[in-house]
């Protein structure tokens, strides 16, 4: 009852891992039989069920109870499942996401892979179905539980051996989803239809219907039934809904872009604005916003006019203050109806969530009032959108009867006491019992007073009434009880003398206190009769609740954007929406949200113009620092902003709508799978090559660092020629190989065959001062390659020792001159220390090489020796004026200049 334990492997887990010291470990037992044992204080197992079940997953937890040898499991959950963790995970914290648990069942058909799904969210009490086509690195099923935002998997165990499971368990991995293996003959379809007939709500026909659109994902859904025992819940029946997951209502984004575009909050993070979730989340509610929103970011939008109707929302509210606040102020009093709705159906649910919904359902004829009075351009769609359907859940027959029942049933003035108790109008039953009780209450009051008659003591000033485990007794101070010693001890029952006083009863309230205990019990057994059916009626409106959740949590997202982009110190612009096959897109003074919102930032806003044929594929140079990398993430995050329905940080905006972002940034091994740097970048971009299709937006940054320079560089350029030839969607690379700008010169050489590639060049600026050499970002993103990456002055800004900087000033220059001397023959050249190669066409090559020629055989047949020096410096002068003139359209020429 006071704490908790865990014994063996789990004590240590917990020693380490909470009390971050093993002394807080004891031994029980003897030297061989021993086991390690750790005590939990009840504030304690708060926190580690916190962070087991919400933060990590890779643990389960269980929960017993009992003494001596007798103990039984009274919980159990999973990140997945956190149904019976509830009361204790979210009693002073929001629910800020729905975990989601899938089960998966790769299965070949066809000579292709094919993958089942099936999901469960306990929470909002939904299944779903899904069987797709899948490539060999499993980025489907990634992109899949990424959108669910999926915290549990089921697999088969013991599976065939023809498919490699090793990239689906890898994507599992880096979703950081729980893996949970059950036997392959769990995984099975009998009875189904029958099981779900129970649980769905409706007819079973649809059920069925539906079911036979699938195969696999028949068992698939089978096994998740079963594991999570929803028949076994009889509150389960007939509450659950069902659908068909498809994969393409929305963007699909994987792990890779979720971490690159900072989508969710990270434990590292220095504050709320550090991830677009906590920057955007501005929602009033009590955690239904929130949860929505975190859907919402992981499943972006395709369909144009959906997203037309959201910004439309959003504008109206964010160009009338009066609609934006008047509905801020209403929805801060409102409570998660989701989580009160679900804690009617469970069988210890009392009177307080009957009472707490009915306070937030209150306020919904006001934000109906609020939303009445908008008679801006979207008035329409406001109308459409919400006011019909909340004014058709707000009649007599739905929310009407339920505001009836609680105003009839329940004490609603005993409500401020923190008592939830049944109005005694309610029952004739109560209604006698409760004057009995006040009867007996008066009779108990008129003794009192004539007790302190008798004792010649004023009435609650010195003779006290007071209720306590004794029942009713009469208390007075230590000093007042010398006066009346004498009466008391002849008329009077003492029952305990303490410092506080004397306590003491008569026969007279003895007999009056029994009766009002036995009248109280009575009362309450009574009321708890009409508790039970009082909330097994409120049960019935949950149909009501959901839609009123459903509306309520969708107003408070909307209004939240429209509060960021209008608090911003520059306001965010709606931006022009096109489908994906047509139109560009272009961000005019565009900003990193999460990086503008850090405390002493002064953000540089940059263009970006992604325009078919011309820019589409961006190839970004220059130096380390300068901006690269903020600069094409917040090209990403700009569009995932448009597609959920918000605002953007941009003087301007056009957007083609993309079906999905592929994001290669930033450098992280993973040793535990065996994975390195390289291996991980490489993983990442596979994904991508497999994929991306010209619907999809690409950002990579600094491809192929991770091995030597030549098979980095390689890998680099052969990437880009197949995102360019093959993929074609709108790229941004960002790069320090900086011979991968001669891409942009070969649009209109050797791709002819490839018409409008649209591969540009642009880089960060950055100024050196001639006199001091010193370096300062600019931070501007300017059309053109850069042709240097300022690494060493990097370094002079990490401090580094002047010893140091100085060599690897002259090592670099010895490299570059090794690097640049002619190859005249146009061979590529293969000696060992080379930095990097020059590219060059081979057309450029030879026509510079036989222009060179020229210039050397014109030069060798000068007569210096017969004419003076004067005139010797002017033919050489005319000389080399014809070859700059020539080697202007030469790029090969150009770097003997």
């Amino acid at each position: 009852q006071d704490y908790y334990t865990a014994h063996g492997e789990n004590a240590t887990f917990i020693a380490k891992a909470y009390y971050h010291t093993m002394t807080a470990l004891r031994q029980l037992g003897g030297n061989s039989d021993g086991i390690s044992s750790v005590s939990v204080s009840r504030a304690m197992f708060e926190t580690i069920a916190r962070n087991l079940l919400l933060d990590r997953t890779d643990h389960t937890l269980e929960l017993y109870e009992g003494s001596g040898s007798s103990w039984r499991l009274t919980k159990s959950g999973t990140p997945g499942n956190i149904g019976s963790f509830e009361d204790i995970l979210f009693a002073n914290n929001d629910m800020q996401f729905s975990p989601v648990t899938v089960a998966l069942f790769p299965v070949f058909r066809d000579g292709q892979l094919y993958v089942a799904l099936s999901f469960v969210d306990m929470t909002n009490r939904k299944l779903g179905l899904a069987e797709f086509p899948e490539d060999s690195r499993f980025t489907n099923v990634e992109s899949a539980l990424v959108a669910l935002g999926c915290k549990e998997c089921l697999l088969p165990a013991d599976f065939e051996k023809s498919i490699d499971l090793q990239p689906l368990q890898d994507a599992i991995s880096n979703c950081s989803i729980l893996l949970t293996e059950r036997k392959k003959a769990e995984f099975k379809s009998r009875d189904l239809v029958q099981d779900l007939g129970r649980i769905i709500r409706g007819s079973v026909e649809p059920v069925r219907d539906l079911l036979s659109q699938f195969d696999y994902a028949l068992g698939a859904l089978g096994a998740l039934v079963s594991y999570a025992e929803l028949l076994a819940d009889d509150t389960n029946y007939g509450n659950y809904t069902i659908e068909k997951f498809n994969l393409d209502r929305c963007m699909r984004l994987d792990s890779a872009a979720v971490r690159a575009l900072n989508i969710v909050e990270g434990k590292t993070d220095v504050n709320k604005n550090f991830s677009l979730f906590g920057l955007m989340n501005r929602t009033c509610t009590a955690g239904m916003g929130k949860r929505l929103l975190n859907k919402w970011l992981k499943q972006p939008l395709i369909d144009v006019n959906e997203i037309n109707n959201r910004l439309d929302m959003v504008q109206a509210f964010a160009e009338d203050p009066e609609l934006r606040q008047g509905l801020r102020q209403q929805l801060k009093r409102i409570s998660d109806i989701d989580r009160l709705t679900h804690a009617l159906r469970k069988k210890s649910a009392n009177l307080q969530p009957v009472v707490k919904l009915y306070q937030s359902c209150s306020r919904i004829p006001y934000i109906k009032g609020v939303l009445q009075q908008y008679n801006g351009q979207f008035s329409t769609s406001v109308m459409t959108r919400f006011l019909s359907s909340l004014e058709e859940w707000l009649t007599e027959n739905r929310y009407g009867r339920f505001a009836n029942l609680v105003e009839t049933a329940i004490d609603l003035g005993q409500v401020d006491n923190g008592e939830y108790r049944i109005s005694p109008l309610y029952s004739s039953d109560l209604a006698v019992l409760k004057d009995e009780l006040s009867g007996v209450e008066n009779h108990i009051n008129n003794l009192h007073m004539h007790t302190a008659t008798d004792l010649d003591l004023s009435v609650d000033k010195q003779l006290k009434l007071e209720k306590g485990p004794f029942g009713h007794v009469f208390r007075i101070s230590k000093k007042d009880e010398q006066k009346v010693r004498k009466k008391l001890t002849t008329n009077y029952i003492i029952i305990e003398t303490r410092k506080d006083g004397v306590k003491f009863t008569s026969a007279k309230l003895k007999k009056l206190g029994d009766q009002y205990q036995s009248l109280l019990g009575d009362y309450t057994s009574c009321q708890k009769k009409i508790v039970d059916n009082v909330v097994q009626v409120s049960c019935t409106f949950s149909e009501v609740f959901e839609n009123f959740a459903a509306i309520i949590s969708e107003l408070d997202v909307l209004q939240s954007f429209a509060d960021l982009a209008i608090s911003c110190p520059v306001p965010y612009v709606r931006p022009d929406i096109t489908t994906s096959e047509e139109g560009d897109i272009i961000l005019q003074g565009s900003r990193h949200p999460c990086v503008e919102a850090q405390d002493g930032v002064n953000f540089i806003p940059n263009d970006c113009t992604l325009a078919r044929g011309k820019s589409w594929f961006q190839i970004i140079t220059g130096p380390n620092m300068g901006g690269k990398s903020t600069f094409i993430r917040q090209v990403g995050v700009n569009v995932l902003m448009a597609q959920v329905g918000s605002f953007v940080p941009c003087d301007q905006a056009s957007i083609s709508v993309r079906d999905c972002i592929f994001a290669r940034v930033g450098a992280g091994d993973c040793q535990l799978r065996g994975v390195s740097t390289f291996m991980q970048e490489m993983l990442e971009t596979a994904s991508i090559l497999k994929g991306a299709s010209e619907k999809s937006l690409i950002i990579i940054d600094e491809l192929g660092r991770g091995t030597s320079t030549y098979d980095g560089f390689g890998l680099a350029w052969a990437i880009c020629e197949h995102l360019v030839e093959v993929t074609r969607a709108p790229t941004l690379f960002a790069t320090h190989f900086h011979e991968l700008t001669a891409l942009a010169n070969k649009n209109g050489d050797q791709h002819q065959h490839v018409p409008d590639l649209g591969i540009a060049n642009y880089h960060v600026g950055a100024h050196i001062d001639p006199s001091s050499r010193k370096l300062t970002m600019l931070y501007k993103v300017e059309p053109g390659s850069c042709d240097q990456s300022f690494g060493i002055h990097v370094a002079e800004f990490a401090n580094f020792p002047e010893a140091v900087i100085a060599l690897a000033k002259s090592k670099a220059e010895e490299l570059e001159d090794f690097t640049s001397a002619p190859n005249l023959s146009g061979e590529p050249s293969d000696e060992v220390g080379s930095k990097r190669k020059r590219v060059f066409s081979p057309d450029d090559v030879t026509r510079g090489a036989a222009r060179a020629r020229l210039l050397l055989e014109d030069f060798s047949a000068l007569p210096l020796d017969e004419v003076d020096g004067s005139k010797a410096t002017e033919m050489v002068a005319k000389l080399k004026s014809d070859f700059e003139n020539d080697a202007a359209s030469n790029p090969w020429l150009q770097q003997f200049l």
